[in-house]
Formats: C-alpha cells, sequence, structure tokens
C-alpha cells in the first residue's frame, strides 16, 4: 500500500510482503505456519492476504468470507457435502455459519474479504 494513497491497494498480489502470523488455531494436525498482510479492517470486517502452510483444518466461521486463490491449491468440504478443489485463479464464498474442513495440498496465498 503507498503511504501517501487515500485508497489502500496492493502493488502485486501475489508477491506481496507478508508478516509472520504464527501457527494456525484451526489446524487439525501437525502445526501450519501462518502469515499475512491487512490491507484494511474496521471492527470484524477485513481485506487482506493470507498465507498459510499444508496440512488440515476445521472451520465455523462467524463472519461471511471471499476469497480468491493466487497461489497453491486446497480441497474445502462443508459438513455434509461433497469436497472442492480450489486451485490458482478459483473464487469462493462462505456464508456466516459454514462448517467445514479445509484441506491445504501445497501452500496457499489468497486474498480475502471478511464482512458481517
Amino acid at each position: 500500500m503507498s503511504p501517501t494513497s487515500l485508497t489502500p491497494y496492493f502493488r502485486d498480489a501475489p508477491t506481496h510482503l507478508v508478516e509472520d502470523w504464527g501457527p494456525l488455531d484451526e489446524a487439525t494436525g501437525p502445526p501450519m505456519a501462518t502469515a499475512g498482510f491487512t490491507l484494511w479492517e474496521e471492527g470484524d470486517q477485513s481485506v487482506g492476504i493470507w498465507v498459510c502452510g499444508a496440512g488440515p483444518s476445521r472451520w465455523l466461521l462467524e463472519t461471511h468470507e471471499f476469497i480468491y486463490v493466487v497461489a497453491g491449491r486446497m480441497i474445502v468440504t462443508r459438513d455434509g457435502g461433497e469436497p472442492v478443489e480450489l486451485a490458482t485463479g478459483d473464487s469462493a464464498f462462505f456464508e456466516r455459519g459454514w462448517a467445514g474442513t479445509w484441506e491445504i495440498l501445497e501452500e496457499l496465498r489468497k486474498l480475502y474479504v471478511i464482512f458481517s
């Protein structure tokens, strides 16, 4: 993001620098390293980049989330649903209350929009 800009932006999302966010709380196997960069945040809403190492995790979302996969692959499976593979260039929407698993197959980099 340009420090003099009134509009936050990413110059290059695939290579934008991220900071260490520690291990993923939702991991259900070995620890999964995460990193990210928050472009905008207000209350429980935010926009940014998230990077996560490979492994399984379990999610119960308390907000809506839209993602765009910049790099990597994962399989998302809603409780009671069929697995869906998401890869570079794919987008997905997870509504508030979505419950299921994410199996990250290779390091994942996504743009995210979290909103109420």
